[in-house]
């Protein structure tokens, strides 16, 4: 197990054990509490081993048009849930079957596209429910890995360097959680 499977099953099983893994929507059968009563509006979801392959990774790039770093197609391999929050940063949600319209409609999103996506940044995150994490695809580090900017929807054109890598972002996210 490395570093970034470490850092998601603490968060996630952290939300589990608190109860927190419910929301007032469908759950996909595979993800669903099977036990709860289906007239409840908050249905209980539980984290599972992802079943993203990489032919459905390549799949997902070549309908964006561009590479997702090997530190985040890992962590999309690893493991699949609605929510997922570490810190400030909040996770585009990752449903088994379903993962990648999830993640298009981040990309994809029309208040955004043209300023973020067509800019070569790839949305993956929210930042404090105001501004959005993404992948540079025009900063690649020695690691081959995408630079993170910070992109603040009031200020349109400017994207903040904020991690050298998601790697680097994950354990960075993570220890300031602990040191809290």
């Amino acid at each position: 197990m490395n570093d970034i499977e470490k850092i998601i099953d603490v968060y996630l099983d952290a939300l589990v054990c608190d109860k927190q893994n419910k929301l007032p929507l469908p759950i996909v059968p595979a993800m669903a509490d099977a036990k709860q009563d289906i007239e409840e509006e908050w249905r209980i979801w539980y984290p599972i081993k992802s079943a993203v392959t990489d032919k459905e990774l390549k799949r997902f790039e070549s309908s964006i048009g561009c590479t997702l770093p090997e530190s985040y197609k890992q962590f999309l391999k690893y493991k699949h849930f609605y929510e997922l929050q570490i810190g400030a940063c909040s996770f585009c949600e990752h449903p088994a079957g379903v993962w990648e319209t999830s993640l298009s409609a981040m990309i994809f999103d029309e208040s955004s596209k043209e300023q973020v996506f067509d800019k070569g940044k790839i949305p993956f995150a929210t930042w404090e429910d105001w501004a959005l994490l993404c992948f540079d695809t025009t900063a690649k580090n020695d690691r081959e890995e995408y630079a993170i900017v910070l992109w603040d929807p009031e200020a349109c054109d400017c994207f903040e360097f904020v991690y050298d890598s998601f790697e680097d972002m994950m354990i960075s996210l993570h220890e300031e959680q602990t040191e809290q």
